[in-house]
């Protein structure tokens, strides 16, 4: 029983998922503290408005805090900008060079006498006759 369990565990799909979380976990910091540090700052100089955590109403006694859901709105905007833009539009980029298909061989060429174009394989120019070699 011991020994199918390590089996389960050393098999490579457990190990890689076991990596793709760490790295995750660790990507999803990054992500979080340049949307804290730098563009919720950015924002909040642009609006002169430093948190919308404030904001709220009340009505019939129940308390509407506003504030915290526009603040976890533009949160929510930053991170998947970021996201977006640091990740997922440099990875596209990178997969489409990755797939660039070479040219494909050419299916024509040009007559030397006329410069028509003919068909790779013609032994004669069909505009002007040309015998080519």
């Amino acid at each position: 029983m011991f020994n199918e369990f390590k089996q389960f565990l050393l098999r490579g799909n457990v190990v890689d998922l076991a990596v793709g979380v760490v790295v995750g976990v660790a990507f999803g910091s990054i992500v979080s503290a340049l949307v804290a540090d730098i563009l919720t700052p950015l924002i909040a100089a642009i609006v002169k408005v430093p948190d919308f955590g404030g904001l709220s109403f009340t009505l019939n006694g129940s308390k509407f805090m506003y504030g915290h859901f526009i603040n976890a709105l533009i949160s929510f905007i930053l991170v998947a900008g970021a996201v977006f833009f640091f990740v997922v539009k440099p990875m596209n980029i990178l997969i489409a060079r990755a797939r660039k298909e070479p040219p494909a061989d050419p299916t024509t060429k040009k007559c030397p006498e006329c410069v028509s174009e003919i068909p790779i394989n013609a032994k004669r120019c069909m505009h002007c006759t040309q015998a080519l070699i």
